[in-house]
């Protein structure tokens, strides 16, 4: 059994789409950000970065104690060795898969992130930063763009964890600014991935924590104001 906490993020959305793919038995724990779940004590016994998605596996392949992950591009690796999906097992191919996963995790995860913070969030608008995010979250549309003209998914002729790991963060494409029909092999991709019936699933998991209301002055408060000292005691 997985023990998932999440919301229904960007983040979040990358391991429900892993663990409906895979099969796996799991259990959702809802961790409201808006409303400061994620500063917990519990939580943070096991999440010390104060993020969701987290995960503690109670069945883990040693058969030993429960293992916990926390970052989503670790839980995603951590999954596919558990279950030997999603990620080759051949040298090059692993590799590719590899440097396409912390492509995500490391540019288009932050920088859409950036993106819609300042486009959507922040109370006081800078066409600056807007600009900013903005063409780079364009730029690396182009980049997945070129990578995809020759081969169905990020990793090559396979769907992988590099491809769970970067099609959450394109859902939002609208709110980023972009338009997806400009880039035709994105989007092809786009609506391959949108049309599994595994991500249908792990979407609508989602949707029942996506109908409490928006974020809230107070929860814009916990979500952008953090330093080291915003742990709320449990």
């Amino acid at each position: 059994m997985i023990e998932l906490y999440y919301w229904p993020t960007p983040n979040g959305h990358k391991i429900t789409m892993f663990l409906e793919e895979a099969g796996l038995d799991y259990a959702i724990h809802p961790v409201n950000i808006s409303a400061g779940d994620q500063f917990k004590a519990e939580f943070l016994a096991f999440s010390p970065n104060n993020r969701m998605p987290a995960i503690i596996d109670r069945d883990p392949a040693d058969g030993g104690e429960a293992v916990t992950v926390f970052e989503s591009g670790a839980i995603l690796l951590y999954l596919a060795e558990k279950t030997g999906r999603f990620l080759p097992t051949d040298l090059r191919g692993r590799k590719t898969v590899m440097e396409w996963l912390f492509w995500q995790v490391g540019g288009l995860g932050p920088m859409a992130g950036q993106n819609h913070h300042f486009g959507v969030y922040a109370p006081e608008k800078i066409p600056y930063a807007i600009g900013r995010y903005v063409n780079e979250t364009n730029r690396l549309y182009g980049v997945m763009d070129r990578r995809l003209a020759a081969r169905p998914f990020l990793g090559g002729d396979e769907y992988s964890i590099a491809d769970m790991a970067s099609y959450p963060w394109v859902v939002p494409w609208k709110r980023q600014q972009q338009n997806l029909d400009d880039f035709v092999n994105l989007r092809r991709w786009f609506n391959t991935i949108r049309d599994r019936p595994a991500t249908q699933r792990a979407y609508a998991k989602g949707e029942p924590f996506s109908a409490q209301p928006a974020v809230t002055e107070e929860g814009k408060k916990l979500l952008f104001g953090q330093t080291a000292a915003s742990v709320v005691k449990a």
